[in-house]
């Protein structure tokens, strides 16, 4: 799955169970609402789990839950626990005789160094209580 993605279910799957932190769910009950295959989404709670974001149990009776008030993760988190570290996407062998094949890699690795360091920094800044908070609000207007 790509990374973008895995961001994105991953907060799909953490606002399902901050919307009612009373009650477990289940990666079936899960996977209906994010429409992808029940194996997807226990890899990823899986990861959440790790991040220490989720708690699961196991069995007939078992389920999913947040392991942590809504308000105290931040999406910054979410991103932490599912994507996987990737180098800068910089082609590995370029004409070094060339100007700019000379150049461009250390130049496209400090411009994308920068766009995730601001990319981190506004996730950092949003709690999951607050996307819920919009998606009630959403609902609401609906």
């Amino acid at each position: 799955m790509a990374r973008n993605c895995r961001f994105a279910v991953s907060v799909h799957i953490c606002a399902l169970l901050a919307m009612d932190e009373e009650n477990t769910a289940t990666s079936d009950w899960i996977a209906k609402s994010v429409n992808t295959n029940p194996v997807v989404v226990r890899r990823i709670l899986a990861a959440l789990g790790r991040a220490g974001i989720v708690k699961s149990q196991r069995g007939s009776a078992g389920g999913s839950a947040l392991a942590k008030p809504s308000d105290a993760v931040t999406l910054l988190d979410i991103s932490r626990a599912v994507d996987e570290v990737e180098k800068p996407p910089v082609h590995e062998e370029p004409n070094r005789k060339c100007p700019v094949g000379a150049h461009i890699q250390p130049i496209l690795t400090d411009i994308i160094t920068q766009a995730e360091t601001a990319r981190e920094k506004e996730l950092a800044q949003l709690t999951l209580a607050e996307v819920v908070g919009r998606l009630l609000q959403r609902g609401a207007e609906a």
